[in-house]
């Protein structure tokens, strides 16, 4: 038997160190959270592999989820503990007790009322470290069930796990994923189950019924640095002037913090004869806004700052004021990551979004990322660009367009077998149902 000792920074890493070097029949016979991460004892040709069968059942994966129902029904206790005997304190803190023997001296002014006994106190080092030992072991068990789910799914319905996998290629979310396929699970034929997914994807993506430039108003681009939130009001201005004329459009920017922002702005400006107002830090924007609003179409230029950034929040704040009832559009670069477009929805959903504006189709490698967040957050998506020309590259949506864009920038290659597995891990974390 060999045993050897795997560390990493999450249980996640540890597995796939596990796997690349043991292979998929090592056994995990030990974990523990350390400094800076985990450790994982794992052995090969363990003593009780052998009675394992090589293929997931049934039984086994229920008892996995027996085990990680009981680690969540624990954790609700400690919880529960820890809040019982704060409780207490509180109670014993705040209410007289009575007497439960008859006073001797009735004389006595002042009787002493017998203490109720303090509370054992709450060792919250102990319960940090069971809190930390439990989260370990469901994250241990949600791997494992997302490997075995995965495994199990391949074998019993194969091309549902080949539709699974060609999702993942689009990049398109776990949750979403298994909502559409959902729909084909009793479809067998493989064309008919992908055309009909991809028919469903579209449905599911919104549009604005009416271009938001032509239902005009106080219309804001927000969003993280390099979103492309610049140059997109750029080419609304121009497609706006070139269908209507300058004089009922104006120009405004919030962005004090970026070089060359209000430059940028001003040429914009000057080329279309539009009118441009800054507006600074601690100025107010409804008093900016007031001689503008005989205008049928205004565009806000924001600052990209990071979430962090108290001005940030003042920025929103100001956005999201009744008395600007500015349309807010979140941009979102379909070359950025998962993680930074999540980000980004969280940061900026403050101000209240009416949408989002796509950029830089022209250079993305995966669409299913930006297409599954609008889809999950029903942000409905307003306006597309693909290209550095003004106006020329800015395109209304067209949903059966955007999915077939998608499925034409996909992966060239199957996600690996780790990569599924972890993905079915993520549904079993999010919400512990059962996938396939």
């Amino acid at each position: 038997m060999q045993v050897k000792r795997f560390f990493a920074a999450d249980m996640r890493q540890a597995m796939k160190l596990v796997r690349d070097e043991l292979g998929a029949e090592a056994a995990i016979i030990g974990n523990r959270r350390i400094a800076g991460g985990v450790e994982l004892t794992a052995a090969l040709d363990y003593k009780l592999s052998a009675l394992a069968p090589r293929v997931p059942n049934v039984e086994l994966e229920d008892e996995l989820r027996k085990t990680q129902s009981r680690i969540v029904t624990a954790q609700a206790e400690l919880s529960s503990r820890v809040e019982g005997e704060e409780g207490n304190r509180q109670l014993f803190a705040g209410l007289p007790l009575t007497a439960s023997e008859p006073l001797v001296e009735p004389q006595v002014e002042a009787p002493v009322r017998p203490q109720a006994a303090a509370p054992a106190p709450v060792d919250q080092r102990l319960f940090d470290s069971m809190r930390s030992e439990l989260s370990g072991l469901r994250e241990l068990l949600e791997v494992q069930l997302g490997s075995l789910a995965w495994t199990q799914l391949q074998g019993s319905k194969p091309h549902q796990a080949n539709l699974w996998r060609r999702l993942q290629r689009i990049g398109i979310a776990g949750p979403l994923a298994r909502e559409v396929l959902d729909i084909t699970a009793d479809i067998e034929e493989p064309r008919q189950a992908w055309r009909m997914l991809l028919a469903h994807l579209a449905r599911m993506i919104q549009v604005p019924e009416i271009e938001p430039i032509e239902e005009g108003g106080v219309i804001a681009m927000v969003g993280p640095a390099g979103m492309g939130k610049t140059t997109t009001l750029a080419k609304l201005a121009a497609r706006y002037v070139l269908k209507y004329g300058a004089q009922n459009i104006a120009l405004v920017s919030m962005d004090s913090f970026r070089i060359g922002a209000q430059e940028q702005l001003k040429t914009l400006g000057r080329i279309l004869n539009v009118s441009v107002t800054h507006v600074d830090p601690g100025q107010s924007l409804a008093q900016a806004l007031d001689p503008l609003l005989r205008k049928r179409v205004v565009l806000i230029d924001t600052a990209g700052l990071q979430a962090s950034d108290p001005a940030l929040r003042m920025q929103l704040e100001t956005l999201a004021g009744r008395g600007i009832q500015a349309k807010n559009y979140l941009v979102l670069a379909t070359t950025s990551q998962k993680q930074v477009l999540t980000a980004a929805y969280h940061s900026y959903k403050r101000c209240g979004l009416a949408g989002c504006i796509l950029t830089k189709l022209d250079e993305t490698a995966c669409l299913g990322e930006v297409l599954s967040l609008a889809i999950t957050h029903e942000l409905p998506v307003a306006y597309l660009t693909d290209g550095p020309r003004i106006p020329d590259d800015l395109h209304l949506p067209r949903r059966h367009h955007l999915v077939s864009r998608a499925v034409s920038v996909q992966m060239q290659d199957d996600p690996s077998e780790e990569a599924m597995a972890d993905m079915f891990a993520d549904l079993y974390h999010s919400d512990g149902k059962r996938v396939g």
